[in-house]
């Protein structure tokens, strides 16, 4: 497109690459092949490098394919390296969804630095080291489009995730912010607010997880997402996250017990 894109029409497969981040496993995974399936040219990355290949070897059969750009979010002068290489190697990037995380339960009887400093780094430092190289590269075409992944746990805090809802309420702060500018630029940004998935990250929760959903299912209703970039949040599934939306319209005195009883948090007792 040329010059005065608009950021609220879906970038389309024969335009580009789109790029996953965190690609290796859990939503990551399924989305690409989601996306190779429906004749997109995916750029995995991740830090599993083997993770990748094997993804990379079954997109052979697909509509589109998956190319392995293995690196560490963490990096920002790796993550700039990747999309380079993406546009020389691969052809143009015109779709970025921004999904490396980690989730690490913090027990606020006992909290380790390490695991606020850990998820500090991945989920909301990470996100901004692939974001403004994916960015500079959409700006030069005003095209483009960017999806970062938060979740529902970064609309008010809950059990065990006081350094991944923080995480992940940074990022839907930032992708508000971002969307003032980006809209002027051409390019498209949206927040994923995910609620609870099956994947390897939430089958040790210690907690009732409602409306789980299979990790498959989840990569379907982001795909769709991704279609309608007028819309700024994705999130999924529905009545859970409009159950979650309405606990942040009440009030502290009625948030804290009615979350504590919900998650069990209530009869845990005094240490």
């Amino acid at each position: 497109m040329s010059a005065g894109g608009n950021a609220r029409e879906a970038v389309r497969p024969e335009e580009g690459i789109a790029w996953i981040t965190g690609a290796s496993s859990g939503i990551g995974a399924a989305l690409a092949e989601t996306l190779a399936r429906d004749g997109w040219r995916v750029a995995a990355t991740a830090r599993s490098a083997e993770a990748l290949a094997d993804l990379e070897a079954r997109s052979a059969a697909w509509a589109g394919d998956i190319r392995a750009f293995s690196g560490d979010v963490t990096d920002p002068v790796e993550m700039t390296r990747i999309v380079r290489r993406i546009e020389m190697d691969y052809g143009p990037l015109v779709m970025a969804v921004l999904n490396a995380g980690v989730y690490l339960p913090v027990d606020g009887t006992a909290p380790r630095h390490e695991d606020f400093h850990a998820s500090i780094d991945v989920n909301l430092k990470g996100t901004v080291n692939t974001m403004l190289p994916a960015m500079e590269t959409m700006r030069l075409r005003r095209r483009g489009q960017i999806a970062i992944v938060a979740s529902v746990a970064g609309y008010r805090g809950l059990p065990t995730s006081a350094a991944y809802g923080a995480t992940k309420a940074g990022l839907i702060n930032l992708a508000e912010a971002m969307k003032f500018d980006l809209d002027r630029l051409g390019i498209a940004i949206q927040v994923v607010s995910p609620g609870f998935v099956d994947t390897p990250a939430t089958r040790d929760n210690p907690f009732p997880m409602p409306d789980l959903m299979p990790v498959e299912d989840a990569a379907a209703a982001l795909a769709a997402g991704l279609k309608r970039p007028e819309r700024f949040e994705i999130s999924f599934p529905r009545s859970f996250t409009r159950k979650l939306k309405l606990l942040r319209l009440l009030p502290y005195r009625l948030y804290f017990p009615l979350v504590a009883r919900a998650t069990g948090w209530s009869g845990k007792g005094s240490v």
